[in-house]
């Protein structure tokens, strides 16, 4: 049988199969003609269309809810939020693990989708059900004197938040990823066609949050919260059902162990061997023939001079147990992953700051006029889709206008490089919170002229007082949230795919967390020695403004740090399909972005004559 499969791909001809390592779900050589491209994709973008619609239909309405629902005071409501938005997009760390190590992307994703899917249901049970749902609060009764929820009633409502978290975790790192396997990069029409993946993976995501921050929103704050979970949580449903009607025309990457188990690997060897000097002539380090690398699907890296010491890892020594002795490649692939910690740690505070509009922000418009006309008023949170529409807009007029008229004086196919995309977008994330401390300051300045001190009162001033803010973190977010994404994916080693993916989560669980602690020290700070604070229920007696001053200033501090590690970055070798032998890598410049390319071919084909007398030797 073996033989025939053979036989078949030689006389179907070589370039009819991907040559990617994707492989059919059965694990068989595929047809390009047949998967994969944007035939496929259009299954996976059309489950992330309407995952976003769920997982945005909770989050963004989530602080009113925690707030109006189960009476949770500004601080406390706003820090369970982020902590929830922290762990959905940390657990991917996770998911990202097991799918790499064992179950494959397809398999994590489906069995992540059905514990998704069973955290959304009892999530609308929990706000349908009399004996789940919070005690509603009458007209006419004040905050203070409502009834508030029981344990068990709290209980359910976060357990079912939690069992979403745990859900997401193996679905978020894989279907992106999974996405772009859909791409062979062997194939020079299909390698275009990926860069423009993520851009118009952002775009079809965030046309899903568009329509939970309008539409979904609007009938939880006027209809009911069941009608306003129910309906996401069917639609999750039959995104699910798309899914999986879209199986035959997959590519898939087997499994190619714990990533996490092979840096380890070389970290400890290296460690165990820091005495051990590095021999002069990087050929001199253990590595694995080509033929080797070629049978179970995987290329080969040549040696680095970055992060020197982890090439002890490779130092013979006359011990060859794993994890004493590890080759090259994966001591490259290790290099690799941990080069991009310092761009991923940069990437904390933004997120951070991301984390205010979804959260104060949207605490800030209940003190607003909200009116449209005499009988229309907007649902505090609907505010949040003026991120989403500058958002599309800013993704089509960046991939349709800025990258071909920029491509032809950088000659760099995404027109600027990924941690140039990033440079700006962080930029525009420090003047975000620039905006935000102006127009805080004139809510204050208007509500103080008015004497509007009550937490219940409106202040005279329009809810679009927040659109400049909104409007600024969607272009911010077309900059930052998709250089991340494409950044992370492209410099992770091919085994290393899903992990690689799970640092774009983890840089969003991060902030989110980071926003708590943030939140929680500045309100525990400013309310020391008898002082009423910052951060209070009442956000017209506050100071959201001083918060926001804070926030730009950590914002600023960062952009120097991160000019600092892109500076120094190095991206990774690039490896054509036809030449694979030939190993191109992106320099750094005198910018410190990226410059030129050059082919570093000597301790490749040094190697490779190894590699000839092992085939002469073998036949």
């Amino acid at each position: 049988m073996a033989k025939v499969a053979d036989n078949s791909i030689i006389e179907g001809g070589r370039d009819d199969y991907t040559q990617d390592g994707t492989v059919s779900l059965k694990g068989r050589p595929i047809l390009r003609s047949k998967t994969g491209r944007w035939r496929a994709c259009s299954f996976i973008v059309a489950y992330e269309v309407f995952e976003r619609i769920a997982y945005y239909g909770i989050s963004t309405n989530l602080v009113l809810f925690l707030t109006n629902q189960l009476h949770e005071g500004t601080v406390n409501a706003t820090n369970n939020v982020t902590n929830w938005v922290g762990t959905v997009w940390v657990t991917p760390i996770l998911g990202a693990y097991i799918a790499d190590a064992y179950l494959g992307r397809y398999w994590t994703f489906i069995i992540a989708s059905v514990i998704y899917l069973a955290g959304m249901s009892l999530l609308t049970l929990a706000v349908s059900v009399p004996a789940l749902r919070p005690p509603q609060c009458g007209h006419g009764i004040k905050e203070e004197d409502c009834e508030r929820a029981s344990s068990l009633k709290v209980a359910t409502f976060y357990c079912a938040l939690y069992i979403i978290a745990i859900g997401a975790g193996g679905t978020k790192p894989n279907i992106s990823t999974m996405g772009a396997d859909q791409f062979d990069e062997f194939e020079p029409k299909e390698r275009t066609q990926k860069l423009s993946f993520f851009n118009w993976w952002m775009f079809s995501i965030f046309f899903g949050t568009l329509f939970s921050n309008t539409f979904l929103i609007y009938i939880q704050d006027n209809v009911g919260w069941a009608l306003g979970y129910g309906i996401p949580t069917l639609g999750l449903v039959f995104s699910i059902w798309l899914f999986l009607v879209g199986t035959p025309f997959y590519r898939h990457k087997l499994p190619t162990g714990s990533p996490l188990t092979r840096m380890a690997m070389v970290l400890v060897a290296a460690l165990r061997k820091w005495k051990v000097p590095l021999p002069n002539d990087p050929i001199e380090l253990y590595e694995l023939s080509w033929v080797e690398y070629t049978k179970v699907g995987k290329l080969r890296i040549d040696h680095t001079p970055s992060l020197r010491f982890l090439d002890k890892a490779a130092t013979r020594t006359g011990s060859t147990s794993p994890w004493m002795l590890s080759p090259v490649t994966q001591v490259e692939e290790t290099k690799q992953m941990l080069k991009m910690l310092p761009i991923l740690i940069s990437t904390f505070i933004p997120s951070a700051t991301l984390a205010q509009a979804y959260t104060l922000s949207i605490k800030q418009g209940t003190t607003l006029d909200r009116s449209i006309g005499p009988h229309f008023q907007i649902p505090p949170a609907c505010v949040t889709a003026f991120v989403t529409i500058f958002l599309l807009i800013s993704l089509v007029l960046y991939d349709r206008l800025f990258v071909p008229n920029i491509r032809k004086y950088t000659h760099n196919p995404r027109g600027i490089t990924l941690l140039q995309r990033l440079g700006i977008g962080l930029i525009l994330n420090f003047l975000i919170m620039i905006v935000a401390f102006l127009g805080e300051t004139k809510r204050l300045k208007v509500a103080k002229e008015n004497h509007i001190f009550q937490e219940t009162e409106i202040v005279p001033l329009s809810i679009f007082l927040l659109i400049p803010q909104y409007a600024l973190t969607g272009v911010t977010e077309s900059f930052v949230e998709t250089a991340k994404l494409e950044f992370f994916y492209d410099q992770a080693p091919v085994g290393m795919k899903s992990l690689g993916a799970s640092f774009f989560t983890t840089s969003l669980g991060i902030g989110s967390f980071l926003s708590s602690f943030i939140l929680t020290t500045v309100s525990s700070c400013t309310k020391r020695n008898g002082r009423k604070g910052w951060i209070l229920d009442n956000l017209n007696v506050s100071h959201l403004d001083y918060y926001y001053a804070v926030l730009g200033v950590l914002c600023f501090l960062n952009l120097f740090f991160f000019f600092y590690v892109a500076k120094s970055f190095v991206y990774n070798a690039e490896v054509s399909g036809p030449n694979r032998g030939l190993v191109f890598e992106e320099e750094k410049s005198s910018n410190g972005f990226v410059g030129s390319t050059k082919v570093r071919s000597n301790v490749m084909f040094a190697r490779d004559d190894k590699d000839k007398e092992h085939l002469n030797h073998s036949s």
